[in-house]
């Protein structure tokens, strides 16, 4: 009865929270994150550690993180293209392996992390969630709330989950081998880079177009679209994900992917909304479960091994690594540096980390295993903290500075 007590009042939080922290320089996931702390605390109950269970820590994160990729695709309003995307390539292209040397440089010369432990922490921690950065990406499909900082945020989130994938690999790789030869190396830049993300994009593209067929295309009588349900947005992406999955290519890109082309199919149909509007409810509650799941985990052990050393590495990842990356990717980009400090600034940390530790984890013991959840707990917590107290203010300036305005005409 208190179990199913405290999944009603979770319920009952999702819906609540947004509502009430909206006007506050507070966010949902600071909230769940002290809920769940506070209630595993008082109940003296220990929380499962991720240590402990992390094929269960890659399993949660997983579908929390597939749904928010859906969700990202469907509310874009801005087609794809090589100018109207400018500031998300730069940041895919430089500021993301930016950001795993300078991390995995963390781990190695302040943590003293082999290679492989500092190659996991860089590629774990370097993407932007696309869970815990809902507060600075745009709003609902055709709502017109896609200026230039939400719209990158978005599109960064959506895309550099599944390029974070191939380094996860690599180090993978060094912990079993050592430092590659050239026959390693070309192994893993044409198998885990090249194939696997030209297979996620095609079976996303794929993907999308059948599903958008079936969807919108068939007589009235017998698309989805007529059906007005939001859980099929559940089926497109599970379906987009297992397919290419068991082709062989990484999955999160094909979701995104696959989200876009339904959205380009049709870009004005009302169904769009109810889909995001499923995802978005989805995504809320499941990422309220995990992160007070999380909070409770953050105070039954995970930040044992924690020192002075691992707080500086935290501090240089949120502060200095991903800032400076997005600093330098963005320098050529055009618009006034305010939006460029902002899209530096809030590379917000998440679920998407812990998915990939676990799944390193899960594969294989590593030595650094217990410092590395810590660091990893931490530079969490730390964003959501950080984030969570400075995203309304920021974007509440940024948008006084200049008038809202849709971005470029799809």
């Amino acid at each position: 009865m208190l179990l199913l007590a405290a999944a009603g009042g979770l319920i009952l939080l999702t819906a609540w929270l947004p509502m009430v922290l909206r006007a506050l320089p507070l966010s949902v996931p600071m909230a769940c994150l002290g809920a769940g702390a506070l209630g595993f605390w008082a109940s003296g109950i220990p929380a499962p550690l991720p240590t402990e269970f992390p094929n269960v820590t890659e399993r949660l994160t997983e579908v929390v993180v597939l749904v928010a990729l859906t969700g990202a695709g469907l509310k874009l309003d801005r087609r794809i293209g090589w100018r109207r995307w400018g500031k998300t390539w730069l940041l895919l292209a430089v500021a993301m392996p930016l950001s795993i040397i300078g991390i995995a440089l963390v781990g190695h010369w302040v943590l003293g992390f082999g290679l492989a432990a500092a190659l996991l922490l860089g590629a774990a921690l370097a993407p932007t969630d696309p869970v815990l950065a809902g507060d600075v990406q745009v709003g609902p499909p055709g709502s017109g709330e896609e200026d230039e900082v939400r719209f990158t945020l978005t599109a960064e989130a959506g895309l550099n989950d599944a390029l974070a994938f191939p380094f996860v690999h690599l180090a993978l790789l060094v912990a079993v081998v050592g430092l590659p030869d050239a026959v390693a190396w070309g192994e893993w830049f044409a198998v885990k880079v090249l194939w696997k993300l030209a297979l996620g994009v095609a079976m996303g593209w794929l993907a999308g177009r059948a599903l958008a067929w079936v969807i919108f295309r068939l007589p009235p009588r017998a698309a989805l679209s007529g059906t007005r349900e939001g859980f099929v947005a559940l089926g497109m992406t599970f379906v987009a994900y297992a397919l290419t999955e068991m082709a062989g290519g990484y999955g999160f890109l094909a979701v995104f992917v696959s989200a876009l082309m339904i959205r380009d199919a049709e870009r004005d149909h009302e169904f769009h909304t109810t889909l995001h509007e499923f995802t978005d409810q989805a995504e809320r509650l499941l990422m309220m479960a995990v992160l007070a799941w999380l909070g409770g985990a953050l105070v039954s052990g995970l930040l044992a091994p924690l020192g002075w050393l691992e707080a500086l590495a935290a501090a240089l990842i949120l502060l200095v690594v991903r800032p400076l990356a997005g600093l330098v990717a963005l320098a050529p980009a055009q618009g006034p540096w305010s939006e460029r400090a902002a899209i530096a600034f809030f590379g917000i940390r998440g679920l998407g980390s812990l998915y990939y530790a676990g799944y390193a984890l899960s594969h294989m013991e590593w030595a650094e295993g217990g410092r590395l959840w810590a660091v990893l707990g931490l530079v969490v917590l730390g964003s959501v903290l950080m984030h969570g107290l400075t995203v309304n203010p920021a974007m509440r300036w940024l948008d006084a500075r200049r008038r809202v305005r849709p971005g470029p005409a799809p």
